[in-house]
């Protein structure tokens, strides 16, 4: 989503190993919907899981080889331009989010949560500036700003701060894994760990 967000993801990326991990909490042919879905690392990761992916990002260039599939729907929008949520209404069954940040999204990320649902998200925090971009302040969370960000519509079931080492360089990250009310994590069934 731009350069200040951390600059354009090449395409063929790995997927975050912390999405990954909370993949397994969607039901079986769900809906996942990637917020500035880049090169669609996620949305390929998901495809593979068996999901039907919806994919939003300004520029859809990336991922233009994934057009025209039936289990594939890719909306061109940018969310930071005041405009109403392009999705507003639609509910799914995990929610994706990683290296961006744009604070005034986040009801409209709680909205698109089904109640069974996984949200999962991962971006740039405080410190990371000393190693690349991005270096502005408003694009870097603050200590447990991700926590904050949430409300009760979802439990949180993970949260790290930490430091992923290189390649290339290190990323200071936040990162939370958060499930609808409804989801049977926020029910008693525990979670796997590792």
């Amino acid at each position: 989503m731009g350069d200040r967000h951390g600059g354009m993801e090449p395409c063929m990326r790995a997927p975050s190993p912390w999405v990954l991990r909370f993949l397994r909490g969607v039901r079986p042919a769900g809906t996942m919907l990637d917020v500035a879905c880049g090169g669609g690392r996620h949305l390929r990761a998901a495809l593979a899981a068996g999901l039907t992916v919806t994919g939003i990002d300004r520029n859809l260039e990336d991922v233009a080889d994934l057009a025209g599939r039936p289990d594939v729907e890719l909306v061109e929008a940018d969310l930071e331009n005041g405009s109403p949520f392009p999705l507003a209404g639609r509910r799914f069954d995990l929610v994706v989010v990683t290296n961006y940040l744009w604070r005034p999204l986040f009801p409209a990320l709680l909205d698109a949560l089904a109640d069974d649902g996984v949200l999962v998200y991962e971006t740039f925090a405080l410190g990371h500036d000393r190693n690349g971009r991005p270096v502005d302040p408003a694009f870097l969370l603050g200590p447990n700003e991700l926590l904050r960000l949430l409300d009760d519509r979802a439990v949180v079931v993970a949260y790290e701060h930490g430091v992923i080492p290189p390649p290339p360089r290190p990323k200071i990250v936040q990162r939370v894994a958060a499930v609808g009310r409804a989801h049977r994590w926020a029910n008693g069934e525990p979670m796997p760990l590792g």
